[in-house]
């Protein structure tokens, strides 16, 4: 089979839930009278140090600008800051509707200039693949902050951060406590800078929530969160036994990253 139609047909049957009507349908109708984002948060996992070159040329020079020429803005590219062996890469793709993340991948298969680009990477031979997994999960943004906010292109460092809770209803009270309670105000006010929330509608480990902070660097991470810990309306709201830890979360996870050159966020 030609590499080129090979490639074509690998995207189309491989289209995140292509034919998925249903589903579709159903948050269509959800979607239509919001303005939240939704985002796709992928980890890309390597076994050996070929393969983030290979993916990351990729990710540069095909999937980016394939991306944009798509109408799809502002995606980020990220590096582990503290690995644990081979660094993973982490994207994360807005998307203004469910509809434009279940059509991307067709409109991708189409894109003659994506496949050029992109094809030792689309193509790679099974005995030498670009990446060894992919963990994607999909995002729906928070309704208090619906849309992605990008901070200043400079250096800067992020921090990702996931929580798991015990119950869907515990998870739940928690992103109450972002979006009513105030907990996302409180982070901008004491310039810890959100870029984003989002409620983990499919992945692993549900129920969680998944956002991001952006910080000059490491000391002034630490700076912020001091002042989020000792701000008068956290401790008034953290205090509520409806908002105990205890209750509404049993697991964080907390990832260092840092954006490649190339990164649009």
């Amino acid at each position: 089979m030609d590499r080129r139609k090979f490639v074509q047909s690998t995207i189309l049957s491989g289209s995140l839930l292509g034919g998925a009507l249903p589903f579709e349908n159903a948050v269509m109708k959800d979607e239509s009278s919001k303005k939240q984002q939704w985002y796709e948060l992928r980890t890309y996992l390597f076994a050996n140090e070929s393969q983030p070159q290979l993916t990351g040329s990729y990710m540069e020079q095909a999937y980016l600008p394939a991306l944009n020429r798509a109408g799809i803005r502002n995606v980020g590219v990220f590096t582990e800051t503290q690995p644990q062996g081979i660094a993973r890469l982490f994207l994360l793709v807005p998307f203004d509707s469910i509809g434009s993340f279940t059509s991307i991948n067709e409109k991708l298969a189409h894109d003659e200039v994506y496949l050029k680009a992109g094809e030792a990477y689309l193509a790679a031979l099974p005995t030498s693949p670009a990446y060894q997994r992919i963990e994607s999960s999909l995002l729906k943004a928070f309704v208090h902050m619906p849309q992605m906010e990008l901070p200043e292109k400079k250096d800067r460092l992020f921090e990702l951060r996931c929580y798991e809770s015990p119950t869907e209803s515990a998870g739940q009270k928690k992103i109450g406590m972002f979006n009513d309670a105030g907990e996302i105000d409180i982070f901008k006010k004491v310039g810890a800078r959100p870029v984003f929330f989002g409620e983990t509608i499919i992945g692993e480990r549900r129920p969680n929530l998944t956002y991001m902070l952006c910080f000059d660097n490491m000391e002034a991470h630490d700076t912020h969160w001091k002042a989020f810990g000792t701000d008068p309306e956290w401790k008034k709201i953290s205090s509520m036994p409806e908002y105990s830890d205890a209750k509404l979360i049993s697991k964080i996870t907390r990832t260092f990253l840092t954006p490649a050159s190339y990164s649009q966020i």
